[in-house]
């Protein structure tokens, strides 16, 4: 009896260390920023379960193609620089969908966000739905640090997903997981003054990456993983990974 009790306590001190996604605070990034938008539309987008979650669809005249935007952990998708690259790629000719990923509460660790890896791909499956009942055929993904990761969990899934072109920016583990079925090409983005791991870890992911055909790594000098002051350079280099391999997507 006295082992069942402690297999039943330690079942218990499991579940309780799995960090569940932080759906309230979720809802009032959603009620702070939808109202304040000017650029885009907030729109409301539909997982499988039922559960509704915030984009911000912002449509380019005459689209060549459509980016789905992936933030980081903890925030949502006009913070920082998922706004600046929401909008901007808006302005180069990219209809852009900035999607709200799973948030934890805003003290928690990096390593819990995997136990919300299965719902962030729920969401770009979501998301990549939305623009294709839109008209869209050529969608690409660019996702910054943990929603990097994230992207890289629905990838190593979906190797075949209908995306013609990745571009993760300064993913938080500093590692690819294996993406040797990968259709399209992946751009590797990160800052001299990156993240330890981010920067350890380039040789790394340039491996991974240099089997995928078109692929690239750059780095951009005298910034951090936000490419605080090089916004500009960053959206440089995405448009024009984009532009390269939308020319090249069948």
């Amino acid at each position: 009896m006295k082992a069942l009790l402690g297999f039943g306590l330690l079942l218990i001190g499991l579940v309780t260390a799995v960090q569940a996604a932080d759906y309230a605070r979720e809802q009032r990034w959603a009620d702070e920023i939808a109202p304040g938008i000017v650029v885009g539309d907030a729109t409301w987008l539909q997982l499988p379960g039922g559960r509704r979650f915030l984009a911000i669809h912002t449509e380019a005249k005459n689209a060549k193609g459509a980016v789905i935007v992936v933030h980081g952990s903890g925030i949502h998708p006009d913070w920082g620089l998922n706004g600046v690259l929401r909008t901007r790629l808006a302005d180069e000719g990219y209809t852009t969908l900035s999607i709200q990923m799973p948030v934890l509460a805003a003290d928690a660790k990096h390593e819990p966000y995997v136990e919300t890896f299965p719902e962030a791909a729920e969401r770009i499956a979501a998301a990549l739905g939305f623009l294709q009942g839109k008209g869209h055929r050529k969608i690409a993904l660019v996702s910054h640090s943990m929603g990097a990761r994230m992207s890289n969990h629905y990838l190593a899934k979906n190797p075949r997903a209908p995306l013609f072109a990745w571009a993760a920016l300064g993913i938080s583990s500093g590692v690819f997981e294996p993406l040797g079925a990968l259709q399209f090409p992946v751009l590797d983005l990160y800052g001299e003054k990156d993240f330890p791991q981010v920067i350890a870890n380039a040789d790394k992911r340039a491996e991974v990456i240099r089997r995928v055909k078109g692929s690239a790594q750059v780095m951009v000098a005298g910034t951090d993983h936000f490419f605080n002051g090089k916004e500009e350079e960053m959206v440089k280099n995405v448009r024009a990974f984009l532009d390269q391999a939308l020319r090249r997507a069948p």
